[in-house]
């Protein structure tokens, strides 16, 4: 899984998966709430959107996958004995929201703006995902990450499909564009953190 196959511009920073190891344990706490907020986030996206059939059957697996995810990941607190904690701030993700998030619009440019976005936090994680797989000492852990970045990847695809779905798809890779380039300056100008997954 390539930074092109993901259409991602910027790579992530090569320290963070460095830092990242030696931060497991709060690496795995920022991770599990990722995959909550994913699974809310698609429910929330099948009620506001109930109405549209591709979209409600497509998301319906994913929020299933999504607390899966939550639950294997809580698997690996416990078996290091480290507490869930409380959720803590995911600036990368307020920024995306903050940066691309339109009040106004129709409701199509609205829905393309809310799939494009899971899909662009999906890509991120899927390329995290990719580096701790391949870079972490523990075997576990780097099997753990192997087969959730494989499924990340599929989501992260279905996001834009369901864009095309609704939206024609050459507006659909224009406004693409606009997230991936929004996305690269937001993550060039943040510090590296090994305490987050994002």
């Amino acid at each position: 899984m390539s930074l092109t196959t993901l259409g991602l511009e910027l790579p992530t920073d090569p320290r963070w998966v460095n830092i990242a190891e030696m931060n497991i344990g709060d690496i795995l706490i920022d991770h599990a709430y990722c995959e909550q907020k994913a699974a809310s986030s698609c429910i929330s996206l099948i009620v506001a959107y109930s109405d549209k059939v591709e979209l409600v059957e497509m998301l319906t697996p994913i929020v299933a996958e999504e607390w899966g995810h939550f639950q294997r990941v809580l698997k690996e607190l416990r078996k290091r004995n480290i507490p869930l904690g409380r959720q803590r701030k995911d600036e990368y993700v307020n920024q995306l929201r903050a940066k691309l998030r339109r009040s106004i619009g129709d409701q199509k440019e609205q829905l393309m703006d809310n799939l494009l976005m899971n899909a662009l936090i999906e890509a991120r994680s899927c390329e995290r995902f990719k580096l701790l797989s391949e870079n972490i000492t523990d075997e576990g852990l780097r099997k753990f990450y192997r087969e959730l970045m494989v499924s990340e990847a599929g989501h992260y695809r279905c996001f834009i499909e369901l864009a095309e779905t609704y939206v024609p798809p050459a507006r659909v890779r224009e406004r693409w564009k606009e997230f991936l380039a929004t996305e690269a300056e937001i993550l060039a100008n943040m510090t590296v953190r090994g305490d987050r997954m994002h």
